[in-house]
């Protein structure tokens, strides 16, 4: 089972699951929109807008459609939503920046388009304002929009408990960044699936709550709150590219399942935006009790021998393995056949053949137990023969 499908929390939703069927059964929108060829559930896109107004308050919300008026659509799982906004704005030859390490998948969406990947250097906090900086004074401001200059045209970040690395972005550090877009005239791509899952108390605020000027567009994303087998993200941002990712469905999914876009609306109805935030709490209890199950068998085991940083969201565990300078061949060939099933951090790469002495744990899926017996006995990977190992388990991806 892939990292992002909840144990715990899908165990506890069963009877809400019942719930939907019995709701679907009964509801006349259901009944009305199975058959019925159209890209959205108006009800849900309704929902979504207020949830967001909610959340982010963004300032475009009141602006005029030309001028770049919140939009959003309901697309096949944010990644669905993502790879149709990179082929809407991104040509062969173009510059995107991005963080270094990142999403694998974000890499595989966006190699095809022939583009060159720019890798911006990031820490424990997510990406760093002055090696952004850095790396766009290699271009002149006043260039951008002109193509044979090729400035680059976006940015793409995860901003909440980052993949691979779990870092989060501080508020300080999002303005710096913003500013730096309006600047060079940046479209951020604001990949945040782990915005729910943040275990401070209160959500940091996010790029789309301080775009002014309509140059943000956000991926959220229910399958790690809600279920990852439905298949449903939503992309928003400005109406006239929003609408331009809508017509790229048309004829090509044509849309998102109306069956899936139901049952979450049956359930978001029916519970309400306070409803929905308590569900959001019991989520987010889960995954940082995992973390912190996680990070005491790191403590015990690993202290002296790896590093690593308590992620702040998300539910992936980022550590470097001292005196393994690529781990790729000790996880590929020793541990994945143990059932210790860990991440290479060379997978993240921007060019997967360059080494990394890192790998990815999350803590979604396996129990406190087997991640602090995986834990224990990581250390030994590199130093006992493959034949003297008997099936373990650490973390699923």
């Amino acid at each position: 089972m892939p990292a992002g499908q909840l144990r715990e929390p899908a165990r506890e939703a069963q009877a809400q699951r019942h719930e939907l069927c019995t709701l679907s059964q009964r509801s006349e929108c259901c009944q009305k929109r199975i058959s019925h060829k159209s890209t959205e559930v108006p009800e849900l896109i309704t929902w979504l807008k207020d949830l967001q107004k909610k959340l982010h308050n963004p300032p475009t919300m009141t602006y005029s459609p030309d001028k770049g008026k919140m939009e959003l659509c309901v697309t096949s799982g944010s990644q669905e939503g993502l790879s149709k906004v990179f082929e809407m704005l991104v040509s062969p030859g173009d510059n995107v920046l991005l963080d270094a390490p990142t999403y694998s998948g974000t890499i595989a969406a966006l190699k095809p388009l022939g583009c060159n990947l720019i890798g911006v250097p990031t820490d424990q906090h997510g990406i760093v304002p002055q090696a952004l900086k850095d790396i766009l004074s290699k271009w002149s401001p006043e260039d951008s929009g002109k193509p044979e200059k090729k400035n680059p045209k976006l940015l793409y970040t995860i901003p909440n408990g980052g993949n691979p690395t779990g870092a989060s972005l501080s508020t300080e550090r999002k303005i710096e960044i913003y500013q730096l877009a309006q600047q060079y005239d940046l479209i951020i791509i604001e990949d945040d699936p782990y915005y729910f899952l943040q275990f401070n108390k209160e959500f940091a605020p996010s790029f789309l709550s301080m775009d002014i000027d309509g140059r943000v567009i956000r991926a959220d994303s229910m399958s790690k709150i809600l279920s990852s087998g439905l298949r449903i993200g939503y992309v928003t941002g400005p109406k006239p590219l929003i609408d331009r990712v809508i017509l790229h469905m048309q004829v090509s999914t044509m849309h998102t399942s109306a069956f899936s876009q139901i049952l979450i609306l049956e359930l978001l109805s029916k519970w309400g935006v306070e409803g929905f935030m308590e569900h959001i709490e019991g989520v987010k209890k889960f995954y940082q009790t995992q973390r912190d199950a996680l990070l005491a068998s790191a403590e015990k085991w690993l202290t002296g021998l790896a590093e690593w940083h308590s992620p702040s969201a998300g539910m992936f565990l980022w550590i470097r393995i001292k005196d393994v300078p690529d781990t790729h061949k000790m996880i590929m060939q020793k541990a994945i056949s143990k059932e210790i099933l860990l991440v290479p951090g060379s997978a993240f790469n921007l060019n997967s053949a360059d080494s990394s002495s890192y790998v990815r744990a999350s803590f979604s899926l396996s129990s406190p137990e087997q991640m602090d017996e995986g834990v224990m006995l990581a250390p030994k990977l590199d130093k006992v023969p493959v034949s003297n190992w008997g099936p373990k388990c650490l973390c699923h991806h």
